[in-house]
């Protein structure tokens, strides 16, 4: 009989070694960590509304499991957030959107913004 180890739980950026970046799942679940907190929303409440486990929820939020794009979507409806935003955040990208109805490009080309603007900078 063969036994399976448990997955590595992944290392805070404070242990992780010098020169290794974070992991994927990592970068997205402290993203969904953090609008889940900012919202002063429980692992519950947001399980519960995207249809995933509790604990399947706090392994994806430490970045423990690789979550499908499936459950992505799912916490990502249940936060209010769309997946551009998400996959924004987790790219440390900042969207610039300026009152001239155009929002930088990661190029810094100005493309048209969609709805109402003004000037809003965000960085994760």
């Amino acid at each position: 009989m063969s036994s399976s180890a448990p997955p590595p739980v992944p290392l805070p950026a404070h242990r992780r070694p010098p020169g290794r970046s974070p992991l994927l799942r990592e970068l997205v679940g402290a993203v969904l960590r953090d609008e889940r907190t900012a919202q002063r929303r429980t692992l519950a409440d947001v399980a519960a509304g995207s249809g995933v486990s509790l604990p399947h929820l706090s392994q994806v939020e430490r970045g423990g499991k690789e979550a499908s794009s499936e459950v992505v979507a799912a916490i990502c409806a249940a936060l209010g957030l769309p997946l551009a935003e998400l996959l924004r955040r987790a790219a440390g990208e900042p969207l610039d959107v300026t009152s001239t109805g155009t929002r930088a490009s990661a190029a810094g080309f100005a493309v048209p913004a969609a709805g109402p603007t003004a000037h809003l900078s965000l960085v994760a």
